[in-house]
């Protein structure tokens, strides 16, 4: 009885020690579809972005508060939690496929059967544990639907990476926006107190009879047009800070006045290595990565459904006619019930679930390619930015102090009859679109440094990691 009994128990390890024998694909990552060097030089360095977190790289107190709340708050951050959280959830339901699921059972069996005109009642008892339809994986089904499973979940991790890096350079631009913005306002504000001082003098000299009624006209011009920009850039100011509102999840700290454009430290020397590094350092092309994984573990998956599938359901337990008898001598029981499935015609349906399964992969190789060409665009993009933006800063301060000098003599020449109210009305204008220009440029050179350290895969680390 024990030799029979041992029996399945020797069946069923030799089973599972088959069942490795699995045929797992072979990955191939694509080559990259991108030149080996950036259009632009660099010279740079500066260590690696990978090695700067952005609290290193982002200098200013507010600034770092701002991205600490988006981090924490962000709704768009937090949904892509709960996808990995849903990843890694459905991985854990995969992973359980590749084991044997052991149930204890019980129950109590009892049948009425009219006999030769006598009703006879029997009952049975029993008591058994075992595994049920355990599929033998031994073309690799099960265990690439797993591995297909882990690399979506591994997707999505990069993916809430990818998400947080964009968030911290959202967050970034939009602070330093509202930041010129707010600059913008200061001078606007300070060149219509100017505007307003020289249409009171010009009325002065109008009242004097010094001047004509036009060119009171015109000072009363600059003033309205000043006013003007201040409103409209009033309003930019404050669709910026509800911009900056949504990103952080949170009211803002806005900055004092003084902190402008010229006083903020970011983080420019930054080196950017070579294309190739951005297949480790950019989440998105990892992420594109782990689904194209995916896909070809798919193909292996429809290429399993050609072949046979083995499934195994056995027991061991107890039986009798008695409950008190159960768990006597001799009320032992087994049963081993192996089953296999071999496809002879299903109309097509596996050939047709293999191709789209290798139209996925090719879709999934595309993408990963175009993500490798997006990435290298925007460091490309970004590195020739780089390389004049300060130069066009330093000609831009030269060119407005150029203009306040200009206008420094244009009032001087009027006020002694030199020359016309005009010469003085073109060298306002043209001082205040100087200043208002500077500091766009400024904003462009600190808006660079940002897109380049997100293009580069920074902005990932955090505080605590550092």
């Amino acid at each position: 009885m024990t030799k029979k009994l041992t029996l399945p128990l020797v069946v069923v390890a030799g089973v599972f020690s088959l069942s490795g024998c699995q045929i797992m694909p072979t990955f191939i990552k694509p080559t990259a579809p991108v030149p080996d060097s950036y259009p632009a030089s660099d010279s740079s360095s500066a260590k690696p972005i990978a090695d700067t977190g952005w609290n290193d790289f982002f200098q200013n107190p507010d600034l770092r508060e701002a991205i600490s709340a988006a981090l924490k708050n962000n709704r768009d951050l937090k949904t892509a939690v709960l996808q990995i959280e849903e990843a890694r959830a459905l991985y854990g339901i995969q992973r359980a496929d590749q084991l044997p699921t052991i149930n204890a059972t019980g129950g109590v069996n009892t049948s009425r059967q009219l006999l030769a005109g006598t009703m006879r009642e029997s009952t049975a008892y029993q008591a058994s544990i075992g595994l049920t339809a355990f599929e033998l994986d031994f073309f690799g089904r099960v265990k690439n639907l797993s591995s297909a499973a882990l690399s979506q979940y591994l997707a999505t991790e990069e993916a809430r990476r990818a998400i947080q890096i964009s968030l911290v350079g959202e967050v970034a631009k939009a602070w330093l926006i509202e930041r010129a913005l707010a600059e913008q306002i200061t001078l606007a504000e300070r060149t219509l107190k100017g505007r307003e001082s020289s249409r009171d003098l010009v009325r002065k000299r109008l009242d004097a009879g010094i001047t004509n009624a036009m060119e009171f006209q015109q000072s009363e011009t600059l003033v309205y047009s000043a006013k003007v920009v201040l409103l409209g850039l009033r309003r930019q100011h404050a669709i910026a800070v509800n911009a900056l509102t949504l990103l952080t999840g949170s009211n803002v700290k806005l900055p004092t006045q003084t902190a402008t454009l010229s006083t903020q430290v970011i983080t420019a020397d930054i080196s950017a290595g070579l294309p190739s590094d951005l297949l480790e350092r950019r989440p998105d092309i990892r992420a594109a990565e782990q689904r194209l994984r995916a896909t070809q573990a798919n193909i292996a998956v429809a290429r399993a459904a050609f072949f046979p599938r083995i499934s195994l359901t056995t027991g061991y337990g107890l039986a009798s006619n008695d409950l008190g008898g159960l768990f006597e001598s001799g009320s032992r029981t087994w049963s081993f019930l192996p089953q296999i499935t071999l496809p002879i015609f299903d109309n097509g349906r596996n050939k047709a679930s293999l191709n789209l399964a290798e139209i996925r992969s090719n879709m999934a190789i595309t993408d990963y390619e175009k993500t490798i060409q997006v990435a290298f665009r925007e460091v490309a993009d970004a590195l020739s930015a780089r390389a004049t933006l300060t130069e066009e800063i330093e000609a831009q301060t030269a060119f407005r102090n150029a203009q306040a000098e200009r206008l420094t003599l244009a009032r001087a020449r009027y006020e002694n009859g030199i020359s016309s109210y005009l010469d003085l009305l073109d060298a306002e204008r043209e001082l205040f679109t100087a200043e208002q220009a500077l500091v766009q440029s400024q904003l462009l050179r600190l808006t660079n440094a940002v897109d380049l350290y997100r293009s580069l895969g920074g902005g990932f680390s955090e505080p605590e990691k550092q």
